[in-house]
């Protein structure tokens, strides 16, 4: 999806990568906050500052093979009033934050589409802000998919601790452990048609997200 890109396209899909990374970091920290965790107020993560989220390594991977990682917002679950139930409230607001966005994205997408759909199509900074917005709700909905898979380093493990909390203690120290070749194996090692098993659950399920937005704003 995001491979076989010209320079332009790529240079494009940087502010959608700064948008989605930003508002999932700052949505963990928010959360965190309002529920009483003054860890992330204290590292300075309760801020829109890019900046002070965007991990270098994650944000060229982005840029290169299409997924990525910013700096994960720590926090301090024991200051939670209800330990399991906050933080699961803590580990889904990122994703939620990247749904949000893509489909924001999508519908300002339609809306200049339906404004300026009679006006010359060749006009280029229409074209830009259509690729820009294309590539904010792709890469949102990347990164709400992404952040979901339960392997460590992402929501969705935090996310099974907080509902199986027992199953996932019986799996959670060999993950660990191994944590770098499991993700090596799922985002690297190719499976079917070259493909890897991230990039498989990751494409399709993006188009699918994709394709359901687009329906929803068609009525606009």
């Amino acid at each position: 999806m995001f491979l076989n890109r010209t320079p332009l396209e790529i240079i494009l899909t940087i502010p959608a990568i700064l948008i989605g990374f930003t508002l999932h970091e700052y949505a963990h920290a928010l959360v965190a906050d309002r529920l009483g965790d003054k860890t992330p107020r204290f590292q300075g993560r309760l801020t829109l500052n890019p900046f002070v989220h965007i991990d270098i390594m994650g944000f060229v991977m982005i840029l290169l093979v299409g997924f990525g990682w910013a700096k994960p917002v720590q926090t301090n679950p024991s200051s939670y009033k209800h330990y399991y139930k906050d933080d699961l409230k803590v580990s889904i607001a990122g994703p939620i934050a990247n749904l949000i966005v893509a489909f924001v994205a999508t519908v300002l997408f339609a809306i200049i589409n339906r404004l300026f759909s009679s006006t010359d199509s060749s006009n280029q900074l229409i074209t830009i802000v259509y690729t820009m917005l294309v590539y904010t709700a792709q890469i949102n909905c990347m990164l709400f998919i992404l952040n979901l898979i339960p392997i460590p380093g992402f929501d969705g493990f935090h996310i099974l601790r907080d509902l199986f909390p027992k199953f996932f203690y019986k799996i959670a120290d060999p993950m660990q452990r191994f944590q770098l070749i499991i993700f090596v194996i799922l985002a690297v090692v190719p499976v079917y048609q070259n493909m890897s098993v991230l990039s498989l659950i990751i494409g399709p399920s993006t188009s699918a997200l994709m394709s359901f937005f687009s329906l929803i704003t068609s009525f606009i």
